[in-house]
């Protein structure tokens, strides 16, 4: 377990390496994750919310903001040619419009998605919360830096990030 503000960040489902954590994953002081890829397979995120009580929204609900920059060390030995990042409330299940977590769904225009590798990205709703980042490349050896928001209006203790990149087909 990796502690950061509030939160505890994990590989153990394995087939990456977390190296190191640091922030508070709020707008002005991002939780920066940096990791290292040594296949180019998913893998996934584990992220606990260690706070006991959750930011009150008016009326009776509650909300999770997270700012997040991932940056990973591609040790896969492929380019990458896209990157896919998935939200998962319960594992290995596609998220859905009534769990509330998303990459900022409500955000219109969002300006805090970016990638130091890829130009474009796009966003999926329902029944998957999915970001995909194209046109672009990560080299064997070079790092990728991601950033982008999470939201959650229904909030667990624990979610997962599948990270999938995807290399070039033959």
């Amino acid at each position: 377990m990796w502690p950061a503000g509030p939160y505890a960040l994990s590989d153990e489902l394995g087939d990456f390496t977390i190296t190191a954590v640091g922030g508070s994953g709020t707008s002005d002081d991002p939780l920066v994750v940096m990791e290292e890829f040594r296949s180019a397979t998913p893998a996934t995120l584990t992220i606990h919310n260690a706070i006991r009580r959750m930011p009150r929204l008016p009326g009776d609900g509650h909300l999770m903001v997270l700012y997040l920059r991932i940056d990973i060390l591609n040790n896969s030995g492929h380019p990458w040619i896209e990157f896919e990042f998935e939200l998962q409330e319960m594992r290995d299940r596609p998220s859905t419009f009534g769990d509330g977590l998303s990459f900022d769904q409500r955000n219109r225009s969002p300006e805090t998605i970016f990638s130091s590798a890829f130009a474009r990205f796009h966003r999926d709703f329902e029944p998957y919360d999915r970001l995909l980042f194209s046109a672009g490349q990560v080299d064997p050896l070079s790092t990728v830096s991601f950033q982008f928001v999470i939201t959650d209006f229904t909030p667990r203790w624990t979610f997962y990030l599948v990270q999938d990149p995807r290399i070039p087909s033959s």
